[in-house]
């Protein structure tokens, strides 16, 4: 039993790793579907962001990356979410205001997403099954061009960290 409990485990763990998010839909912030295979053959660079957070002013620097980086192939995405700490919990309309007045956002933002315990939206528990837990607001998540996750940053790394350019224009080769 134990035997095949751990062939369960090991082949669910595989498929996990094989996550292709490019095979997600999400709805964007305006509440239409948005197929993620839009942005096949572009560097996805995912956050769980949030306006009441210490980590809010990383909306400059990730517009920045977009304006700066957006013509060699990287997507900035956008996906709000209220699990840590309460910290975005503005209506969709609320938060598009609130990105476009405070940080003059133009990358695309999304519907805010659940993404702990059992009502996880799938783009995320796709993204945490390969790459673990969300623990905080503005984690990002670096997809390649084939859709497959690359690497995880946390909150603390800034969108101009030096670590977090270098792999972003590593995957953009």
């Amino acid at each position: 039993m134990k035997t095949i409990l751990l062939s369960l485990l090991m082949t669910s763990l595989a498929i996990a790793a094989d996550s292709n998010v490019q095979d997600i839909t999400v709805k964007d912030i305006d509440g239409k579907d948005t197929a993620l295979k839009a942005y096949a053959g572009k560097v996805l660079l995912i956050v769980n962001v949030a306006s009441e957070c210490g980590y809010t002013p990383q909306y400059a620097g990730l517009q920045a990356l977009h304006e700066k980086m957006g013509g060699k192939g990287l997507a900035v995405l956008g996906f709000p979410c209220n699990d840590f700490g309460g910290q975005e919990p503005g209506s969709e309309a609320a938060i598009k205001t609130f990105c476009t007045e405070n940080y003059k956002v133009t990358f695309p933002m999304f519907s805010k997403v659940s993404i702990k315990g059992d009502a996880k939206h799938p783009l995320y528990a796709a993204l945490q099954s390969s790459a673990g837990e969300v623990g905080w607001n503005f984690e990002k998540f670096l997809v390649g061009k084939d859709g497959k996750i690359l690497k995880r940053f946390g909150s603390d790394v800034e969108p101009d960290s030096p670590e977090l350019l270098a792999a972003i224009e590593e995957a953009l080769k």
